[in-house]
């Protein structure tokens, strides 16, 4: 079994955010598989099971804020006994990669990012990531917070359809088979 765990915030106010695109590729999935989403108090977290590269899997969107998500993934890999270095792969924005990258990483620090520091917290930092890139020139006029929490534009939000959820979808079935490597993805600029 795997557990597919994306960062975000809860709440429609939060939906399109940078910072929720874990969020939004997870509902992209759930919508192809025909996953249906639960509320899961026990485990902080929205839930949806459905069954991927031939591997049971949970689909996790946490209801906790961004930096506090460790709690829910402590309390999902406990109950189901996993072992989080083969079986738990957080979905993530990631401010240091430009946008249309997409990196995996199997372990590492926080880099700044407060939700993996709490996963990092509650976890350790031996855990796949899947981290896609949000960074654009916006930054620039913008203090870190205020950047996560804006919109994609119009042209980022077509290229997160057609190319980065996509890609990153693929990701996880090569996860859930367990063939996902350590690679960099730079989506073609369009």
């Amino acid at each position: 079994m795997k557990i597919i765990f994306a960062q975000g915030n809860p709440g429609l106010e939060y939906a399109a955010s940078r910072h929720n695109v874990g969020f939004i590729v997870l509902d992209a999935l759930a919508e192809q598989l025909g996953a249906k989403w639960t509320n899961k108090p026990k485990f902080n977290a929205m839930t949806a099971e459905a069954v991927i590269a031939d591997e049971k899997a949970v689909l996790v969107k946490p209801t906790t804020f961004y930096n506090e998500t460790g709690v829910s993934a402590r309390k999902l890999v406990d109950f189901y006994k996993l072992d989080q270095t083969k079986d738990f792969l957080v979905i993530h924005d990631d401010l240091a990669l430009t946008f249309g990258t997409i990196r995996v990483r199997q372990q590492g620090s926080d880099a700044g990012n407060n939700g993996i520091k709490s996963l990092n917290a509650h976890l350790g930092e031996q855990y796949g990531r899947v981290r896609i890139g949000t960074q654009n020139e916006l930054h620039e006029r913008l203090d870190d917070s205020l950047f996560v929490l804006s919109k994609f534009n119009g042209d980022e939000s077509a290229r997160l359809q057609s190319e980065i959820i996509p890609k990153a979808i693929e990701l996880i079935e090569q996860f859930c088979a367990d063939k996902l490597k350590i690679t960099s993805h730079k989506l073609d600029e369009k």
